[in-house]
């Protein structure tokens, strides 16, 4: 009944039938008042009955996320993200890598072998961040610049020695820290580029501090 107004069950934290908390699997007869709870509304409020998780730190995130992929990533997180991913492949990871499903199609939200999701209501890439910082408690473990942008293996520290050969002459004369992709062989330093991403991660973190 809950789904059918439009709702999709990761949305829902408790259900309250008559005054008394009840799960999904609870059948309304007639004349029943039902109230409907978010994630982190009332906290008080039967506490032991909640039904959603509050913190999670794996997610998968649908094609038309990219941003907030990314975001996620910058700041620490572990995101499964393909572009071309259809709705069976997303279920498939999901389930199979135990992640929660971050897309902005309420109805694959409501498919019953997700447990936990969110959808997120702005389309900008940092208000998405946001959102999905605050939902899963996120604000404590960020830990910036870990973690490939492109492939999602967590970077590993490199001496200068084993990828000169792989680097620019000017990198290779002014920049002397490099951390390497497992994943993808990709090699990361502090460059041009390190400060517009700083910049991105103090923005959140701002906000993040903000909302808080």
């Amino acid at each position: 009944m809950i789904e059918a107004s439009g709702v999709p069950h990761p949305e829902v934290d408790l259900i309250l039938v008559d005054g008394q908390p009840v799960d999904f699997a609870f059948v309304l007869e007639q004349n029943e008042r039902v109230d409907v709870y978010s994630v982190r509304s009332e906290p008080s409020l039967f506490p032991k009955d909640r039904l959603q998780v509050d913190r999670f730190e794996r997610f998968v995130a649908d094609g038309h996320l990219g941003k907030l992929a990314a975001n996620l990533r910058l700041l620490g997180f572990d995101v499964a993200y393909d572009q071309n991913a259809q709705d069976r492949q997303l279920l498939e990871v999901m389930a199979r890598e135990d992640r929660a499903l971050l897309t902005r199609d309420r109805r694959l939200l409501m498919h019953g072998i997700v447990r936990t999701g969110y959808f997120p209501r702005s389309q900008n890439g940092i208000e998405q961040t946001i959102e999905v910082a605050r939902r899963f408690d996120l604000s404590a473990l960020v830990a910036p610049f870990t973690r490939c942008l492109r492939c999602n293996a967590l970077l590993e520290q490199v001496d200068k020695t084993e990828v000169i050969e792989k680097l620019e002459p000017l990198t290779r004369i002014y920049y002397e820290a490099f951390r390497r992709c497992p994943g993808c062989g990709q090699i990361f330093w502090r460059g041009s580029h390190f400060d517009k991403l700083a910049a991105r991660v103090e923005e959140i973190r701002a906000k993040l501090a903000t909302a808080a």
